[in-house]
């Protein structure tokens, strides 16, 4: 799948394992969900061992193959659609069978469907609409699509699609619209939806993003959260590098920029005012450190917001 990764994703880091992570890169005035189709003859998945922190839905409309998804390996038919949660390592399988189909894949942050809500890194696997990305040995990793509903389903891609490549007054709205749509029978797939609620427990991952959450519109550190915890820094640096392939700080950064995209694209409060509410009270720091990870200053990001309608 890491050939569909074209900018706006991009490589941020590695796991303790070694396996390359993947983030969205969000682009000032587009909606923040991607999308590639695979005709027939090119390939469903490239392999290339990777892991990304956003959500994924991959459908084989028309395909053959294997895919190894975590330690488990499918085999992939015609009318499959896999769920892939964020930190899930997919790989090839060895010997590799090559998959050809007619599919899509789609590709969006959480917070696309909970903006600015609290919980960004965990509460978003308590959404309705989310419940098949759950993490746990119960999930329901691969849907079988019924051969009755996959021309529609197909169907739904492909708008999706269109809006995003259209860019019309809207579009955002529009595009988050539609992916709705798509959840709304990803979710209706599944049998029994309280099975993907008992996911894996990750108590200190939980209690680090919780810490953050409370506290990124302060100005905090690696050694403010591992306080928080009782824990030193290093193991808490070694423990979630090695979990999600990013440090802390980063994490923090991660939550603050989201909140920085929030206010600027749905309030028109000063960008000064946004700086410190998101933990930096150097709005000039703050100004540098947006432009260093969306390529833009942030009154670049609100100029290039939808006109309202």
């Amino acid at each position: 799948m890491r050939r569909n990764l074209t900018p706006p994703s991009r490589q941020v880091g590695v796991t303790g394992q070694g396996v390359p992570v993947f983030d969205f890169g969000h682009v000032p005035g587009i909606a923040p969900v991607a999308v590639a189709h695979h005709p027939h003859g090119e390939p469903f998945l490239d392999l290339a061992t990777h892991t990304h922190d956003f959500l994924v839905l991959c459908y084989a409309h028309v395909a053959r193959g294997t895919v190894r998804i975590d330690d488990r390996t499918w085999t992939v038919a015609d009318g499959d659609l896999f769920v892939i949660a964020p930190g899930q390592v997919v790989s090839s399988v060895d010997p590799f069978a090559e998959i050809t189909s007619d599919g899509w894949t789609v590709w969006f942050p959480a917070d696309v469907v909970r903006p600015g809500m609290p919980g960004a890194y965990s509460s978003w696997r308590t959404h309705p609409l989310l419940f098949p990305f759950a993490q746990g040995s119960n999930r329901a990793q691969r849907l079988p699509v019924p051969p009755v509903d996959r021309a529609s389903l197909m169907e739904r891609f492909a708008a999706l699609d269109a809006e995003i490549r259209a860019r019309r007054d809207g579009h955002q709205a529009a595009a988050l619209a539609h992916l709705t749509l798509l959840l709304v029978t990803v979710a209706r797939l599944s049998t029994d939806l309280a099975d993907h609620l008992r996911y894996a427990d990750e108590p200190l991952l939980a209690a680090v993003f919780e810490a953050i959450e409370a506290r990124y519109h302060q100005p905090i550190s690696l050694a403010d959260i591992a306080a928080d915890l009782a824990l030193t820094t290093g193991y808490l640096t070694t423990a979630v590098r090695r979990k999600t392939g990013r440090t802390v700080t980063q994490w923090i950064t991660q939550r603050r920029m989201q909140q920085a995209r929030l206010l600027l694209t749905e309030t028109d409060l000063a960008v000064s005012t946004i700086s410190r509410r998101v933990g930096y009270p150097d709005t000039s720091y703050f100004s540098k450190r947006f432009r260093a990870r969306h390529g833009v200053t942030p009154t670049q990001w609100r100029e290039a917001r939808p006109p309202a309608v």
